[in-house]
C-alpha cells in the first residue's frame, strides 16, 4: 500500500529483514526481502503466516480505506478492516514473541472523548483500537496504535483522494470537480509518517499507548488544492461546490506535544514542500 511501501523501503535502508504480505501473489518490491501471499480475513493463514515468518515487529497497514457513509460498505468494512485486525492480534499473542505497531486513524476519537464514529471506515478503526487495548492489558501484547493523520505523498496510487485527483487532473489541464473545501485537516506527509513508524518500534515503553502522527496544523480542503494549483499552474482550474459535501466530517488536530515528549519525533516536512515533491512525482510519471 501507499504508506506500507515507504515503510518497507524505510526499514530497509535502517538494516532490518522485512516480510510483506498479500492477497494476490507479488514478487519483487524496493525495500521487501520477502512477500508472502496470504488473506488476513482467514484465521488460518493469518496464524499461519505469522509462524512462518517469525516477525519481532509486525507492522500492520492492511485495510481498505472506504470514505462513504452508505451502508453498502458496513459489511466489507467489518471483514476486512476490523476481522482481520483481531485475527491479527489473536495470532500474535498466541506466538507471544512479537509486538504490533497498528495503524489507527485521525477519523477515531481519542479515549474518553466520547464522539460517534462518521463512517463505517471510523467505526471499524475505533473497534479496532479497542480490541488493541483489550489485547494488551488482558494478554500482555506489546501493542501500540499510531493514529495517522490525512496523509499525502507520492506514490499514491488511489486516484480518489483528494491530492492524487487533483493533481493528475491539473497536470493534464482538466479542472477538477470538488466539493466546498472548507474542512480542515492535518496534513501529514508519507515520509514523515514512515520515519514515525520506525521509532515506535524501537520504543518498547510505548505498548498500550496511542500517539498522535501528525504536525499540529490543519489546513482546509480549498488550500490544498489551490497550493497544487499554484504549484502546477497551466489550463486546468478547481471547481469547488460542484460536489456534495459528505455528513459528519470530522477536524481533528494531532497532539505533536504529547507525541513528541513520548518519542522524540515530529513532522519536518513544511506542506507547500511535501507538495511540490509530490507533484514533482506525478509529473515525472
Amino acid at each position: 500500500g501507499f504508506i506500507g511501501g515507504h515503510l518497507c523501503r524505510r526499514l530497509r535502508a535502517a538494516g532490518a529483514e522485512v516480510h510483506a504480505v498479500s492477497r494476490r501473489a507479488r514478487i519483487g518490491g524496493e525495500g521487501i526481502d520477502r512477500w508472502w501471499r496470504a488473506d488476513l480475513a482467514d484465521p488460518e493463514s493469518t496464524a499461519a503466516l505469522l509462524d512462518d515468518v517469525r516477525p519481532d515487529t509486525v507492522f500492520h497497514l492492511a485495510s481498505h480505506v472506504y470514505g462513504s457513509r452508505d451502508l453498502s460498505f458496513v459489511l466489507p468494512t467489518f471483514r476486512d478492516n476490523l476481522a482481520t485486525t483481531v485475527y491479527l492480534l489473536t495470532a500474535a499473542a498466541e506466538r507471544g514473541d512479537c509486538s504490533v505497531i497498528l495503524s489507527g486513524s485521525m477519523d477515531e476519537p481519542r479515549q474518553g472523548e466520547g464522539q460517534l464514529p462518521s463512517s463505517p471506515y471510523a467505526a471499524a478503526k475505533i473497534a479496532a483500537s479497542t480490541y488493541a487495548r483489550l489485547f494488551h492489558d488482558l494478554y500482555q501484547l506489546p501493542i501500540t496504535i499510531a493514529r495517522i493523520f490525512m496523509v499525502y505523498g507520492p506514490d499514491q496510487k488511489d486516484e480518489k483522494k483528494l491530492v492524487p485527483y487533483v493533481t493528475r487532473s491539473l497536470l493534464a489541464g482538466d479542472s477538477p470537480e470538488l466539493s466546498g473545501g472548507g474542512r480542515e485537516v492535518d496534513w501529514v506527509y508519507v515520509e514523515d509518517v514512515a520515519e514515525a513508524l520506525v521509532t515506535l518500534a524501537g520504543l518498547d515503553d510505548l505498548a498500550g499507548r496511542t500517539i498522535d502522527i501528525g504536525t499540529g496544523k490543519r489546513t482546509s480542503v480549498r488550500g490544498v488544492v489551490e497550493t497544487l494549483a499554484d504549484i502546477i499552474g497551466g489550463e486546468g482550474k478547481p471547481t469547488f461546490g460542484v460536489v456534495a459535501e459528505r455528513p459528519r466530517e470530522t477536524q481533528p488536530v494531532a497532539d505533536v506535544e504529547a507525541t513528541f515528549e513520548a518519542t522524540g519525533w515530529r513532522a519536518r516536512t513544511d506542506l507547500r514542500d511535501g507538495l511540490e515533491r509530490t507533484v514533482d512525482w506525478y509529473r515525472r510519471r
